[in-house]
């Protein structure tokens, strides 16, 4: 019997496709990884080439915190980014919005029978890219493949683990009456992006995602201000600036009031969704923050906010006040008063 080692030829990133072979962690699995994640997202935990990576503990004093999400967004490929650097982005921020500063990603792929190579190819290194300019690396992860007709290209889990400061408290329960509202720039452009794109609706000016990682952001906002004086941090992904607030407030036991002149949104981004019949205020964003400080820092909290170039467009749109219906309030652009409810129904299904 001939002792050669078996060859096996290159994946074929021009014209191939993935089988179900891929899935079956045999040899064609272990050639996707060496071929295609591995080279893509190497660094040394990811080299340990176990099933899961022994990491460093955190600082001393530190908490852990851990995020989920997933992402089954539809098209993968949009204005301004695709389904990889947004598994990416939506991770690390959920783990920053908790204040924790993101230090490491797993990544689940559940990929469909037929799917280009050429397309994974170009979500893995988007998803790379990203990785690399968050500073977060993906440590571990795992690939499974589903019969086609069974999936829908290829739908992507992460989750992030992060390191809290000893003494930092964030979130959603910890509003008070007479704190500010801020947002970190102009909302409803991730998903009028992935609209047009869904629906090949041309405008006259371009919409692009504004999917990014904020941690550096959330870095330069809690450095520029007293610890404790930043209550709530969320990025108001599905359901919008409206529905996060909902969620704010019935956490806090608290009300709220917009002013809607003072919200920003980009000229195209308005007339888009009155184009379409939507209301901004639902659209999910991938790249802004709200921030619910103490009303003495707003003006700090606002310039640091501004100073970063992820906040350039930062705005003070609200305040929160003492309502035991917890109700989300707007005082609109004609001088009326309208009540900001839950998002009911959905409106932009698989939109991250």
């Amino acid at each position: 019997m001939s002792m050669k080692k078996h060859y096996q030829r290159p994946l074929d990133f021009k014209t191939g496709r993935i089988d179900m072979n891929h899935g079956a962690g045999g040899r064609a699995s272990a050639q996707l990884i060496s071929e295609l994640f591995a080279p893509a997202f190497d660094n040394p935990f990811l080299r340990q080439g176990n099933d899961g990576a022994q990491l460093p503990a955190p600082p001393a004093g530190h908490a852990l915190v851990m995020a989920t999400d997933a992402h089954v967004i539809s098209p993968l490929f949009f204005p301004g980014g695709d389904i990889g650097c947004l598994s990416v982005h939506g991770t690390v921020n959920d783990v920053a919005m908790l204040g924790a500063v993101p230090l490491y990603l797993s990544a689940s792929f559940i990929i469909e029978e037929g799917f280009a190579l050429a397309d994974l190819r170009r979500i893995v290194e988007s998803m790379a890219a990203a990785a690399r300019e968050a500073g977060v690396p993906i440590v571990t992860g795992d690939t499974k493949v589903v019969e086609q007709g069974k999936g829908d290209g290829v739908f992507i889990s992460t989750t992030g683990v992060g390191a809290l400061p000893p003494g930092r408290q964030i979130g959603g329960a910890l509003a008070r009456a007479g704190d500010v509202v801020l947002v970190s720039g102009s909302i409803g452009d991730h998903g009028v992006a992935v609209l047009s794109q869904r629906e090949s609706l041309a405008f006259e000016t371009a919409i692009e995602s504004d999917t990014a990682a904020l941690h550096t952001l959330v870095a330069a906002l809690l450095a520029a201000v007293p610890e404790g004086s930043v209550r709530t941090l969320r990025d108001p992904t599905r359901g919008g600036l409206a529905t996060t607030l909902n969620e704010i407030a019935a956490q806090s036991g608290v009300g709220v009031l917009l002013d809607e002149a003072a919200i920003p949104m980009k000229p195209q981004v308005a007339a888009a969704c009155e184009l379409l019949g939507l209301d901004a205020l639902y659209i999910a964003n991938e790249g802004k923050l709200i921030a619910i400080v103490a009303p003495e820092v707003a003006e700090a909290a606002l310039a640091a906010l501004r100073a970063h170039p992820l906040g350039r467009d930062a705005a003070c749109i609200g305040v929160v006040q003492a309502d035991e219906h917890q109700f989300v309030q707007m005082k609109t652009a004609l001088g009326g008063m309208r009540v900001v409810d839950w998002l009911a129904g959905e409106p932009l299904p698989r939109i991250c």
